[in-house]
């Protein structure tokens, strides 16, 4: 038989066939995208947290030069209220939004608009441009974690435009500064300046500088996507390693339950480096609701610092820069236990607290039982132990994926023998805290006694010559207070700025001022009430000087009146407790300088002439002090309070002691009813209490006990 002869190809254009014998080198189809949310626009995109509510597209093909059909849709936000930027610039109203279709209908319009024009126009894989990328890490990644979307695959790379532009044209001005508008000027494009349609104008733009770019491509041009991180990898730090201060953030105000994955949802859209998250221990070793976040690089950084005051369910996450030294701090370790412990990749680790001090591997795996094992067997398990080696009751164990770590965590407070276990998500960085906290040596170390402020004498009296400034912002330093207040920053006494801090030592957003007089006073906190100080209005109201004593003694000040500070002791009080026995206080030569000597915190007792000496001094010499502006204690440690001399007027009326012997006097609160001297001597193990001062313990009594009641405060002489 004769073959067939062949068939002529069929009339019309083919662009598969065009575009495979296109000699012109380049990347696949490119979508070019354009958003925008109902708040801010522009370089500020995505930085209030405000729904997408338009998406604009089309599609270029770059070896044909072709380009598709341009698309607008739409998007339903859930806060329907537009900002005046965005409804000036959009020209679109609340009615025309409540109208449109929700997000995850959208992407399935846009997939499906999307591959059909690419088919059109050759096929093949092809991937997005935007105008820098703000609108994907910002807008589409963060809003889709919020609403529980799962994006398709193609929103996890993406090309910048601006970054493309600028490795073409490196003498314009940074990528950063770029704007369509701006690449179309460098360019010497002509645009159309009658086109009104918001977003459109933008695209046309854009596909118009892609092919500018890609007629002068040297070949540079679209081969290396931005990525965006679907997963965080967790991993170990050493305390040798050098962390970029450009790349790490601080994230203060965390729900305390919260992980390394919860922390990275949060962050969604930008990439954290491996083991970048760093959950933050307070001195009890639990967490303190801060994190320290390391990026990939600076711009990743930039970013995330635009997510200040984002929301984690209902709490907003405030957001600031770090150093790398305070993330190597949290992070880092010594311990080659750890190492090895962290050296599994990819796995789920979490934390079990209150184990039996005789629990050892095979009483934890048969605890967690065989629906979770743990990855390993016992050497998934990293037990906690003090420098001595006795056990802690704290545990670290590994899963191999997150379906086994909820089948665990189904555990907690489950019991093993008499006691209740408790099982947390936790972190390397977490791992690496709480073993450098318990490697530490001595178990309570003997803190050097810090610096008193230099005193000041307050006398009591209800005049209201003091003024209380409330709703301060935590960075609020004194020489921002004298600038608050202006004017009246002249009639203020010396030494009279008193900053009030919380028992962490920080900043409560509380201050006192003593004024020369209370017309000064009332005239200061009625010029500056509600006058605003780094975006904040604060509260000025005057008070008296009994009033900022008690609150910075430590009580309170509320509307049902004040309540006495814990450390003012009516049991301690004079006359009862009247005198002790005093010695000179060893002060080095140059904070003697600086510092009168009753400033100063005794650092030793050396045998002396007993000196008289009171445990409150007289009305006349009362010191108030803010007992939380010192640096905390070790856990459950006791503190050292110094004494200062009483005028011999004060000591006249009051008996002679009842107590025989020197030494710093401790008051101990919360102490369980069930404790007893055992328990006590116990928590000054570090403080070389001699056998022979057992019996200076002594039960404080409210009203007096029976015999079968404990006290529940205890005084150590």
């Amino acid at each position: 038989m004769t073959p067939p002869p062949p068939q002529p190809p069929p009339s019309g254009p083919n662009p598969a066939a065009d575009s495979a014998a296109d000699p012109r080198p380049g990347p696949g189809p490119l979508v070019v995208l354009f958003g925008a949310t109902a708040g801010a626009l522009g370089q500020d995109l995505g930085s209030d947290e405000t729904d997408l509510i338009l998406l604009v597209w089309q599609v270029v093909e770059p070896r044909s030069r072709q380009v598709g059909t341009l698309h607008k849709s739409l998007v339903r936000a859930e806060a329907a209220a537009l900002s005046p930027q965005c409804r000036e610039a959009s020209g679109l109203s609340a009615d025309s939004l409540a109208r449109a279709e929700p997000l995850d209908k959208v992407l399935q319009q846009f997939s499906q608009l999307v591959s059909g024009d690419v088919a059109l126009l050759g096929g093949g894989p092809y991937m997005l441009c935007t105008d820098g990328q703000l609108l994907l890490r910002q807008v589409l990644h963060p809003e889709a974690s919020r609403k529980n979307l799962a994006l398709p695959d193609t929103f996890s790379s993406f090309y910048d435009l601006r970054r493309e532009f600028h490795v073409q044209h490196p003498s314009t001005r940074p990528a950063r500064d770029l704007t369509v508008a701006t690449m179309a000027q460098d360019l010497g494009l002509e645009t159309d300046a009658t086109e009104d349609d918001f977003g459109v104008w933008e695209v046309k733009t854009m596909v118009a500088v892609i092919l500018h770019l890609l007629d002068g491509s040297s070949g540079q041009l679209f081969s290396k996507p931005e990525v965006v991180k679907q997963k965080y990898e967790t991993g170990p730090c050493s305390k040798a390693d050098v962390v970029d201060s450009e790349t790490v953030v601080r994230a203060r105000g965390l729900p305390w339950q919260s992980s390394d994955q919860d922390v990275a949802r949060f962050f969604t859209g930008l990439n954290i480096a491996r083991g970048g998250v760093a959950l933050c221990l307070n001195a009890q070793g639990r967490r303190n609701g801060e994190a320290l976040i390391r990026f990939v690089d600076s711009e990743q950084r930039d970013l995330a610092l635009q997510r200040h005051k984002h929301h984690m369910g209902v709490r907003y996450i405030e957001v600031y820069k770090a150093t790398g030294e305070e993330f190597v701090k949290i992070a880092g370790g010594t311990s080659l236990e750890v190492a090895r412990f962290l050296s599994r990749e990819d796995q789920v680790i979490l934390r079990l607290r209150g184990l039996p001090f005789s629990a050892g591997p095979a009483d934890v795996l048969g605890f967690l039982g065989p629906e979770c094992p743990v990855t390993g067997g016992a050497d998934g398990l990293l037990f906690v132990r003090h420098p001595d080696g006795r056990p802690t009751g704290d545990a670290f164990a590994l899963f191999a994926c997150e379906e086994l770590a909820q089948a665990a965590l189904r555990r907690h407070k489950g019991t093993l023998g008499k006691r209740y276990i408790e099982l947390f998500r936790s972190t390397a960085a977490e791992v690496q805290q709480v073993l450098n906290r318990y490697a530490s040596s001595p178990l309570l170390p003997t803190l050097t006694a810090p610096l008193l402020p230099i005193p000041f004498p307050l006398a009591a009296g209800t005049g209201r010559d003091c003024v209380r400034l409330r709703g301060l912002p935590y960075t609020a330093t004194i020489e921002d207070i004298l600038n608050f207040l202006g004017e009246a920053a002249a009639d203020i006494r010396p030494h009279g700025v008193h900053m009030v801090l919380n028992q962490q030592g920080r900043p409560s957003g509380d201050a006192f001022i003593q004024m020369t007089s209370a017309e000064r006073a009332l005239a200061a906190a009625q010029r500056c009430h509600k006058k605003a100080m780094k975006e904040r209005y604060v509260e000025v109201v005057p008070c008296s000087t009994e009033e900022m004593s008690h609150v910075l003694m430590g009580g309170t000040l509320g509307r049902s009146g004040m309540s006495p500070p814990p450390c003012k002791l009516p049991c301690l009080s004079p006359p009862t407790y009247a005198t002790f026995q005093a010695t000179p206080t060893l002060i080095p030569t140059e904070t003697a300088a600086l510092y009168p000597s009753s400033a100063l915190l005794p650092a030793a007792r050396v045998p002396a002439a007993p000196t008289p000496v009171a445990y409150y001094p007289g009305p006349a010499t009362q010191l108030y002090m803010n007992y939380t502006a010192y640096y905390p204690s070790p856990p459950v440690s006791p503190t050292t309070v110094g004494y200062l001399t009483t005028p011999p007027a004060a000591l006249a009326s009051a008996p002679t002691s009842v107590l025989s012997q020197p030494g710093a006097l401790v008051r101990m609160q919360g102490v369980p009813y069930t404790a007893g001297m055992k328990d006590l001597l116990s928590i000054f193990q570090a403080y070389q209490l001699a056998p022979d001062d057992y019996t200076s313990l002594m039960p404080v009594g409210d009203p007096p006990r029976t015999v079968l009641q404990a006290p529940k405060e205890w005084v150590c002489l």
